[in-house]
């Protein structure tokens, strides 16, 4: 399976997942094509990154889309000009990790290098992890060199839209997987979206449930026990963005997955489709 591969032949040190240790990283720190990617804000990279990373937010890697829909996937053209910035290429070894406790951010930045076929892998427990084993922080910008070339592969079947929910959504095989805090799932709390409630049908597994309190992942079978021995899981969320965390663990764990991009903002707003609070 082609996210179980190792990051390139002759890094032995990287896990043969997609998610690594801040020991496997500091192994390799000098590695030939590695590109770190420090995703938070310019104030928190500026207060100290791992050495030779480069600082990417949200906002580089995604749209407002129609109807005001939030961090929706960027159109592949726009997607390959901030990556190419980045000095990312095909033979890039690139290693994605948070700032801050918002894995979600991370995870975020992982699914779009997912989604246009390009290897990467997160860092687990982020910079904190990596400040917690002491070791080095830098506060000057890195140098980058863009890349001059940089092929994509976009797989689209693995977003999917509301007219695809609501079509699949009963489907045997079919899991939805509402990865939001129990408040939101239950309409006790809409969180500012037109419609409180859940997409019927939909599982709550809350994304905190997956991590440790360092903001680990769980083991790769624990992760395998709470998403199920379903066929398809289609992640959801707020905007899209706590559901890719569910999405990661998925890859981790071996199975089939997918994102609702659009999430509860989209669904919620358009009246013609249900809504339930039980």
């Amino acid at each position: 399976m082609r996210f179980l591969l190792p990051l390139a032949l002759g890094l032995a040190a990287f896990a043969q997942d997609v998610l690594i240790t801040v020991d496997s990283l500091a192994d390799q720190l000098k590695a030939p094509n590695l590109v770190i990617l420090h995703v938070g804000s310019q104030k928190d990279y500026e207060a100290g990154h791992i050495p030779g990373a480069r600082l990417v937010t949200l906002g580089d890697i995604s749209i407002t889309g129609d109807r005001g829909l939030r961090l929706e996937m960027a159109p592949t053209d726009t997607l390959q000009t901030a990556l190419m910035k980045l000095g990312v290429n095909n033979s890039s070894k690139v290693v994605i990790y948070t700032a801050t406790d918002s894995v979600q951010s991370a995870t975020r930045v992982w699914f779009t290098f997912d989604y246009l076929s390009l290897k990467a892998a997160l860092l687990d427990g982020g910079l904190a992890a990596w400040k917690a084993k002491g070791l080095p922080t830098a506060t000057e910008a890195t140098v980058v060199t863009p890349s001059t070339e940089l092929k994509l592969k976009p797989q689209p079947e693995l977003i999917v839209d509301a007219a695809w929910i609501n079509t699949h959504r009963t489907d045997q095989g079919v899991v939805l997987l509402d990865a939001r805090l129990p408040e939101f799932y239950k309409g006790e709390n809409a969180g500012n979206m037109p419609r409180a409630g859940h997409i019927p049908g939909a599982w709550n597994l809350p994304f905190p449930t997956l991590l440790t309190a360092d903001k680990q992942f769980l083991p790769k079978k624990k992760l395998g026990e709470y998403l199920g021995n379903g066929g398809t899981i289609i992640t959801y969320c707020h905007v899209g963005q706590q559901a890719t965390v569910l999405y990661f663990a998925a890859r981790v764990s071996g199975k089939n997955v997918k994102l609702y991009d659009g999430s509860f903002q989209d669904w919620s707003s358009r009246p013609e489709l249900p809504v339930a609070t039980k």
